[in-house]
């Protein structure tokens, strides 16, 4: 007769304070090797993250927060809450029902991926240096857009474009009207349900982005159950992982502006991208941790395919 499984939450009830209870929550994290990246990159960081939150106290508190004395009825909330996330491997921002980038703010839930790209880093500091100082730029698109926080994010940095904004699911798409509303920017942020340009009517654009589904289909059936928690769709690339991005690469040439970019998240397919599309001389951007997983791609040489 086989033992029943210790009860991981056992020594919950003697967190008295915040402190305590994230110290005993980086524990479980550890015991049930949770799987992180989607909010933070450490146990602490997303631990706290979710500490705060259930408490309504604010992301800015400072290191006297873990001297707070935790009620009865928190305790019972903060427990409730790691019991999801780690019993049941839910992902802290389907939780709390939002996301960061930078500054900006999502709503997000079981609909669409968790936001999280480098373009948080790439669109202030790279993207106006592949572009004619003396053109403003008018019109932007986000292909796969999601949740829609890069088309936002877009629309936030270039003040006077249009930016339209695609997905081919429609559940996706409600979240991402949700997040235009909320970020007033109805007015320039346009929503089509499509796969990739199929469906959004012509335009030319000076800058097309996308952080498509990218992984291969084998490692997707293998991704831990934080990752399987969000839609397949927007992780499944194909079986080499470039299904999306072929046919973003061939309908880019005929939506862009002869000054115009195409800039796309690739994740770990650099050798691939190199060898598929040498001939139109792929330019890597850098992000600050050497990942350099971001590919650029001029009108010119897209054009001339």
């Amino acid at each position: 007769m086989s033992r029943p499984k210790p009860d991981r939450f056992a020594g919950a009830a003697r967190c008295s304070t915040l402190g305590a209870w994230l110290r005993f929550a980086e524990k479980l994290y550890a015991s049930a090797d949770l799987a992180l990246g989607q909010v933070a990159t450490n146990a602490h960081d997303e631990a706290l993250y979710l500490l705060l939150r259930t408490l309504d106290l604010s992301l800015e508190s400072d290191a006297r927060v873990l001297q707070k004395k935790l009620s009865v009825a928190d305790r019972e909330k903060v427990e409730a809450v790691f019991r999801r996330r780690v019993l049941e491997r839910v992902p802290a921002a389907y939780l709390t029902r939002e996301a960061w980038l930078g500054k900006h703010l999502f709503y997000v839930d079981e609909r669409v991926i968790i936001p999280r790209s480098y373009f948080l880093e790439v669109i202030p500091q790279q993207l106006d240096a592949w572009l004619p100082a003396e053109k403003k730029v008018r019109r932007v698109a986000d292909v796969c857009t999601g949740s829609g926080c890069l088309a936002i994010l877009l629309a936030h940095h270039f003040a006077a474009a249009r930016v339209d904004a695609c997905d081919l699911s429609a559940a996706a798409l409600e979240v991402a009207a949700i997040n235009v509303r909320e970020h007033a920017l109805g007015a320039r942020v346009k929503l089509f349900a499509s796969d990739v340009f199929d469906a959004v009517p012509a335009a030319k654009y000076d800058v097309i982005l996308s952080n498509p589904p990218y992984e291969p289909s084998a490692l997707v059936d293998a991704q831990a159950p934080e990752f399987s928690a969000e839609p397949r769709m927007a992780h499944d690339g194909g079986v080499d992982g470039l299904a999306i991005i072929r046919k973003l690469l061939r309908q880019a040439c005929t939506r862009l502006q002869p000054h115009g970019i195409v800039v796309i998240e690739v994740g770990g397919l650099r050798a691939a991208i190199d060898r598929e599309f040498a001939a139109l001389e792929p330019l890597w951007l850098h992000t600050e941790d050497g990942a350099d997983c971001v590919v650029l791609f001029q009108a010119a040489r897209l054009q001339r395919r």
